[in-house]
Parts: C-alpha cells; sequence; structure tokens
C-alpha cells in the first residue's frame, strides 16, 4: 500500500495512507456499524520517530488496515512511537492501549479525561448511566427504553479492561513530538471535557479531533462523566481555535480542508441559530427537550427524532438539553424540575 495525495478524488473514508504534508499522513481506520464510517489516525514521521495522533477502535479489521498503511512509509506498529490521543472514546482511544500491551509504546491523553476514564474503567457501571439519568430529566423516557433495548442493561465487563491510564496526561503549552518538531496542545472542552487539539505551526496544521469537524457537528458532551455547561465549554473553545491563526483542518471524521477559521464561522453560527430558536420555542410552551427536539429537523436531511436509531436520539435530545440548559445560564429562559423532569419557560 503505498502513500497516495490526499485530494477530493477519493471517498475520505476509503482505506489507505493519504499524505497531508511533508512527513504527515492520513489513515482512515473502519468503524462498524457507525455513521461516522471512519475514523482518521495522523502518522507523523521523520524516517526515525513516528508519532500518531489518535488510534483508532481496538478492533482486529482495524489493526490490520493500520498495519497496512504503516507499511506504505516503511513502518511496522512496532516501531509506533507514542499516540498523542485528542479524547477518550473508543475510536480514539482503545486501539492505543491495545498495542501498548504488546509494544510498549507511550500513549498521551488530555488531563481533563481523568474522570471520564476513571469511571469508563469501573466494570460495574452501566452502559450509558449518566446519559439515562440527563434523559429522564428531558422527559426523553421512550429514548431510555429504546437505548436500553438497543444496548441491554448489564455491564459491559468486556469494554472495562480497554480503559487504563496513559503515560502522560498532557497539558497546555508546547510539547517536542519529535526532534526539530513541536505541537502546541490547545484544551478544547466540549464535546467531551479533556479533549485537546494539537497545532503545527510550522506546518500550518491544525488536528482537531472531534472539536471542529468539516460536515457534520459534533456531539456535546457525551461522556461518562457529564460537565455541567458543556454547550457553553464548547462555545468557549471554539472560540479559542477561531482566535488563533488559521490552519489547515485535519479532522479525526471527514476530509482534510484548507480553513480551520471558515468551519469554526459556521459551528458558531449553528448554535446561535440553534439557542435562538429553540428559547423560542421553550417561550412558546414546548416545555420539555425532548418535546423541543421532536420538533426539529435533525441532520442536513432534517430527519424527524423519531426517524432516527436510539442512539442518534438520545445525542440529539441531550444536544437539545444542553442548548437549554446554556439560555438557562444566561438569563434567557427559567427552568424548574418536577417530577424529576426540568421544564422551561419564559424567564
Amino acid at each position: 500500500m503505498e502513500p497516495l495525495p490526499d485530494n477530493s478524488d477519493r471517498n475520505w473514508a476509503e482505506p489507505g495512507i493519504y499524505e497531508v504534508a511533508p512527513g504527515v499522513y492520513r489513515i482512515p481506520l473502519p468503524l462498524p456499524d457507525d455513521a461516522l464510517r471512519a475514523v482518521n489516525v495522523y502518522a507523523i514521521t521523520d524516517g526515525t520517530t513516528l508519532t500518531l495522533v489518535d488510534s483508532g477502535w481496538a478492533l482486529a479489521e482495524s489493526r490490520k488496515l493500520l498495519t497496512s498503511a504503516l507499511r506504505g512509509i516503511g513502518a511496522e506498529l512496532a516501531d509506533i512511537t507514542e499516540f498523542l490521543v485528542t479524547h477518550v472514546h473508543r475510536d480514539h482511544y482503545t486501539q492505543a492501549v491495545a498495542l501498548r500491551r504488546e509494544f510498549g509504546m507511550k500513549v498521551a491523553l488530555g488531563q481533563g479525561e481523568e474522570p471520564s476514564l476513571k469511571a469508563s474503567a469501573n466494570p460495574e457501571r452501566l452502559p450509558m448511566a449518566p446519559q439515562v439519568h440527563l434523559l429522564r430529566r428531558c422527559g426523553a423516557d421512550e429514548v431510555v427504553e429504546a437505548l436500553a433495548r438497543l444496548f441491554g442493561t448489564d455491564p459491559r465487563h468486556h469494554e472495562a479492561n480497554l480503559w487504563e491510564v496513559p503515560d502522560e496526561w498532557l497539558l497546555p503549552g508546547h510539547r517536542t513530538v519529535m526532534p526539530g518538531r513541536e505541537f502546541e496542545i490547545v484544551c478544547t472542552p466540549g464535546h467531551t471535557a479533556g479533549h485537546v487539539v494539537f497545532v503545527d505551526e510550522v506546518g500550518g496544521l491544525l488536528f482537531s479531533g472531534d472539536h471542529v469537524l468539516p460536515h457534520i457537528t459534533p456531539s456535546i458532551g457525551f461522556q461518562p462523566v457529564p460537565a455541567e455547561l458543556p454547550l457553553n465549554d464548547y462555545i468557549d473553545s471554539l472560540r479559542l481555535i477561531r482566535d488563533m491563526p488559521d490552519q489547515r483542518l485535519l479532522p479525526a471524521h471527514g476530509p482534510v480542508t484548507d480553513s480551520v477559521h471558515a468551519r469554526v464561522d459556521e459551528l458558531l453560527e449553528h448554535h446561535r441559530q440553534r439557542l435562538e430558536t429553540m428559547g423560542q420555542e421553550a417561550m412558546a410552551g414546548a416545555s420539555t427537550a425532548f418535546e423541543i427536539a421532536s420538533n426539529r429537523g435533525w441532520t442536513r436531511r432534517s430527519r424527524k427524532l423519531s426517524e432516527m436509531d436510539a442512539f442518534n436520539q438520545m445525542l440529539a435530545v441531550l444536544e437539545t438539553g444542553a442548548h437549554l440548559d446554556l439560555l438557562v445560564s444566561q438569563g434567557r429562559l427559567a427552568a424548574r424540575d418536577v417530577d424529576g423532569v426540568r421544564r422551561y419557560s419564559a424567564p
């Protein structure tokens, strides 16, 4: 498998290894039964040191394709020096843990992910228990029932052992990646509490993880230990990146694009519009997050909530709740909890 130029002639999720910039390669790895289809892992090398940004999901097919891709640049799995992981979701973190057990490379993760990592490693934790609690607060009992049918209610012991602690907790600042090359680590909470992005100032590149994605709006606050106001965190993080010099966008899902700023502007406008329209619906009488989510179109196809699978219904309802809670914190809505359900109204 030889490296190919990274351009729009191919579907971004097609397996292979694609040269993004000198010494930087994009490797799409599979996400079975996931609408995202693939996760981009980025290999950075000077011919001696090999660093990967994110790792993929610990699956046999993912490992096979990563092995094949790295051979295209004359490398093997054992040559990986370290993984720099943007956040703790399984499609970014778990393959790093699995490969570290075998080959001993280092794994680094943002320190803000420590509470979620600890919770994920608990073998007695029920799947998505915090999300179930939030869904009930949103008045979405039927989504909870759909999730139970989809995932069951027993602890998933087979996943708990993949959440080992990293060798290094990443903090903001500049960090040497290899001789003559360093990244700036920028904390960007929102998608998860400990999400980080990596800025290659010399190369003009931003490894954005799931913070900025070119075609979809990242989910907000989907993590084992929920944040109080994840949308507020996310918007602040977008503005932080917008205030930095523009870079090429190297996302975890989707193709490489030329401008981080252009996409950040779109995401900020998207959430501004959502806050405005959801606030109007709450003041017009739709009192719960589930009601408001049910009234909206989702995805670019404006699908109804009822037309979506249970997992994406959950994300949509929780995102609606995050918007409404931010409006409450800004004094633009009032909220009261009645029998465990949060109801919103004009202030």
